[in-house]
């Protein structure tokens, strides 16, 4: 069975080509992913993760303003009895120049991983994999068919 991931833009952020990218290719690695689409709220998000039993949450955003949308996520997430794994990604903070910085930022808040806007989308999927303990690299049977 694939393991199902959310994945969503977080705030007023409506920056669409990334998810897309991503959608795609979790899809084609072998998760069931549900996109919620741009200017998710930390609710949708909490809300989906809840219904769908996802094993991971994994946040966009792309116009500098993630901290902010971000505050108090996990505690959203873990109001609705949700424990999944959360990545983040993007351009996070505006006039970011030290990303070591940001990354410990959103470490703090909560995030187990977190990305830049030039992370290969393979490079997401690898590290998913690993945080799930799943070893094969082959995509489940659904797509290989």
């Amino acid at each position: 069975m694939a393991q199902t991931v959310i994945l969503g833009v977080i705030g007023s952020d409506a920056h669409v080509v990334g998810i897309t990218i991503l959608e795609q290719t979790f899809e084609a690695a072998g998760f069931d992913v549900v996109n919620l689409g741009v200017q998710t709220s930390q609710e949708e998000f909490a809300s989906a993760a809840a219904s769908h039993d996802a094993e991971a949450v994994l946040v966009s955003s792309l116009y500098g303003h993630a901290e902010q949308d971000c505050q108090g996520f996990h505690e959203t997430l873990a109001g609705h009895e949700t424990d999944a794994v959360t990545y983040i990604g993007g351009n996070l903070a505006v006039g970011q120049n030290d990303f070591a910085e940001t990354r410990e930022r959103f470490r703090r808040l909560g995030f187990d991983r977190v990305f830049d806007s030039e992370t290969d989308p393979e490079e997401a999927v690898a590290a998913l994999r690993q945080d799930l303990g799943i070893h094969s690299t082959e995509p489940d049977e659904r797509v290989r068919a």
